[in-house]
C-alpha cells in the first residue's frame, strides 16, 4: 500500500506533513501539520501512515 502522507520542507529546517489524496497539510486534532521540526515531523508521519494502512485493511475486511 502507498502512503498518504509524506514530507514537504516548508523552510529549512521546517516541515509539513501533506496529504497525497487532497494535496493539503495533513490536520490532526484540529491542529495543522505545518512548521515542525524534522524528528517531529518524522516520527509522526510514520505514526500518521501506520495507522492509515491499519485503517484500510479493516475497511477491506469488511468490504
Amino acid at each position: 500500500m502507498a502512503n498518504r502522507y509524506v514530507l514537504r520542507m516548508d523552510l529549512p529546517q521546517s516541515w509539513a506533513i501533506v496529504d497525497v489524496f487532497t494535496g493539503q497539510p495533513a490536520v490532526i486534532r484540529q491542529k495543522v501539520m505545518v512548521g515542525m521540526s524534522p524528528r517531529e515531523a518524522e516520527d509522526m508521519v510514520v505514526q500518521m501512515n501506520v495507522g492509515d494502512i491499519r485503517r484500510r485493511e479493516r475497511a477491506e475486511r469488511k468490504g
